[in-house]
């Protein structure tokens, strides 16, 4: 079993967890013959745990639905473990204060709770409402949820950034082994073959042609993995993934189809060429027009055409991607640095900017080989 997925599966019986604790515990509240929970009560309380439940997706709405629900029950005349139910919109805090990225979205649930608990209080007959009970009140009901929240977030991003460090450390790891074992090899064996060059006579010129291309197939492949050793040994450069030359197209196309579905025009041109890239060019290829893809989704404007180009042009593919903004275009981004990091990794060039008609340009080129691998079926 992967070791993510334990964790997975504890937060998923936590989520589920209210469908079952609420009916025990307003099923435990009921005394015949001495209290009923109302039928009221048993609606609100179920239907707090199907948000809370909803509350997967929609983590901030589904705290604030909580909340609101809360009122009425703290109103009512619950009896035993029944007054519990309500507090299940404190539950929702904590998970909004470990899950949610802004710290905005945390403050509005937290004011959102905050207030039910000073609706139920206000509406307590027997109590003071400006005291210090109601002051303590809020610190407890409140104040717990948010610690307890901000101390599972905490958590989860410890264990994030060990996962990172470990992962980091095996790719290191991974690298000197490829460097010690694979690339030496290689490097001796484009030397050899030089060696043998130089001592052939003239007349085996069939032979050198032979061994001219094997050296430069060997030339290719070693500088291949020397690439690989540079993004495995660079985390910011993300996970080095191999590119199958006939999984290019392919991935190209479903990125078109995703800015289709969004409901932009795309015009794609799109030239075979992938089988002359090595893996780190085939990959960057890829990365490249997804980003740009990705950064017109989020930036573009629905109502111009995109452009999408992907053309071999005196030994390099060049990549373009066009498009309008809306608002002021910004070449500022991790997404534009990520990309140019990729480019100048495969041995090519990057540039982003506005074009004279106020549109949006990314254009990357990427050298191809300089031997292209004649073996049918792709490369090897």
């Amino acid at each position: 079993m992967n070791r993510t997925e334990v964790p997975d599966r504890i937060q998923r019986y936590v989520r589920y967890s209210p469908l079952v604790l609420i009916p025990c515990l307003l099923i435990a509240s009921t005394y015949p013959g001495e209290y009923r929970v109302p039928v009221g009560y048993w609606i609100v309380s179920m239907l707090s745990a199907i948000i809370f439940v909803a509350g997967r997706r929609w983590p901030v709405l589904a705290s604030l639905v909580i909340s609101a629900l809360a009122v009425p029950m703290f109103v009512a005349d619950a009896w035993g473990l029944s007054e519990l139910v309500p507090y299940l919109g404190a539950v929702a805090v904590v998970d909004v204060t470990m899950r949610a990225e802004r710290r905005e979205l945390v403050a509005v649930s937290v004011i959102g709770w905050c207030g039910s608990v000073l609706a139920g209080i206000w509406f307590e007959s027997h109590e003071a409402f400006f005291s210090v009970t109601t002051a303590v009140k809020v610190l407890a009901y409140v104040g717990l949820p948010l610690l307890l929240g901000l101390y599972l977030r905490s958590q989860r991003e410890l264990a994030a950034n060990n996962l990172a460090h470990t992962r980091a450390a095996e790719r290191s790891a991974l690298a000197r082994e490829l460097h010690d074992l694979v690339a030496h090899h290689m490097a001796s064996i484009v030397l050899r073959i030089g060696v043998a060059q130089h001592v052939l006579a003239p007349q085996d010129e069939a032979v050198r042609e032979v061994l001219a291309d094997v050296r430069a197939t060997a030339s290719d492949a070693l500088t291949d993995i020397r690439r690989l050793l540079v993004a495995l040994r660079d985390p910011s450069l993300g996970e080095v993934a191999l590119v199958e030359p006939d999984a290019v197209a392919a991935e190209i196309e479903a990125a078109l189809d995703r800015v289709r579905a969004a409901g932009f025009q795309v015009k794609a041109h799109v030239e075979s060429g992938a089988g002359d890239l090595d893996a780190i060019g085939r990959l960057t290829l890829l990365r490249v027009i997804q980003e740009s893809l990705t950064n017109v989704m989020k930036h573009g404007d629905r109502k111009g055409p995109v452009s999408v180009s992907v053309r071999r042009n005196a030994g390099r593919v060049d990549v373009k991607v066009i498009n309008n903004v809306e608002g002021s275009a910004k070449g500022a981004g991790h997404g534009l640095v990520g990309m140019r990091e990729r480019a100048e990794l495969a041995g090519g060039e990057m540039t982003a900017g506005t074009l004279g008609d106020g549109r949006w340009e990314v254009h990357v080129s990427i050298p191809l080989l300089a031997h292209p691998l004649s073996v049918k079926g792709g490369d090897s």
